[in-house]
This record gives C-alpha cells, structure tokens and sequence, in this order.
C-alpha cells in the first residue's frame, strides 16, 4: 500500500510541527513561576505586599479557645501503615525535609494514635516534594455534612 501526499500538504505538516517544537522549547525556558501582566493585578499586588510575603513565618498558628479535631468512626480499627520503602538517598531527603520544617517550627510530633506514610515525589526543578498519603484515615473519618465553622462565624 502506498501513501500519497501533496507537496502542499507535506509542506503544512512540516510548519505546525516546527511552530510547535519552537513552541515547547520556548516553554521550557521560561520561568516557572508565572508573573502577573494585567496592570489591576500588579496594581493589587504591591497595594497588598505585606499580605503576600516572600518567607513563611516561622512557628505554628497560636492556639485558639476552640481548638478542632477529626471524629473517627467509633469502633473504627485505628490504621498504622508501614513506611514506603526508599533507598538511602531518599531516606537522607526525608530526613533533611523533616528536621528542617521541625526547626522552623512548621510541624511537631503528632500525639495521633495513627500513623500515615509519606513519600517523596520529584518536581519539575529535580528537587523531591514529601507528600503525605492519607488515604487509610481518610477512609475511618466521619463526613460531616455541613464544613467546620469558622472562627468568626461563631
């Protein structure tokens, strides 16, 4: 079986494909955080600057006079999940992350009689993200059907 095409044709096909890997090289030299062009959002982000911090603020939330919690099914059996394995240099990352989000205050030891794994995943840039799977206690929590309320809704 033999394929024909028309010079035209080959000449179309060969001018999207060139616009489209100009297009994904482009792409991928660009900065990977997007910056706002339209002139209202540049304008409302240096009117709000201190609201749109560069660095996290270090410590966790004080703690407030009603503190929420997460109902668990009753009888439900509690869920302790092994580790994913990982080799030694993911083990190290793990750690690495941990201790520093430990040291900035961002997390503690959890007093919860259950325990989920995390993982790391890579991003874009090469570097690893710790993500959390929270799938088994997600399963055991009592679905609310109206959302936790808010502070000042109280």
């Amino acid at each position: 079986m033999v394929l024909t095409c028309s010079e035209s044709l080959l000449k179309a096909s060969h001018h999207e494909f060139k616009a489209f890997k100009e297009w994904i090289l482009t792409s991928l030299e660009e900065d990977e955080t997007p910056h706002p062009t339209h002139p209202l959002a540049i304008a409302l982000l240096k009117l709000y600057s201190h609201v749109f911090q560069e660095e996290i603020p270090s410590g966790l939330p004080p703690k407030r006079s009603i503190q929420h919690h997460i109902d668990l099914i009753p009888g439900a059996i509690l869920l302790i999940k092994p580790a994913y394995r990982m080799n030694p240099k993911e083990t190290m990352e793990m750690q690495r992350q941990v201790k520093e989000l430990v040291s900035k205050g961002l997390v503690r030891e959890s007093l919860s009689p259950c325990a989920v794994p995390a993982l790391l995943v890579p991003k874009k840039d090469r570097s690893m993200r710790m993500c959390v799977d929270s799938r088994a206690i997600n399963k055991i929590t009592i679905k609310y059907r109206h959302p936790i309320p808010r502070l000042e809704d109280m």
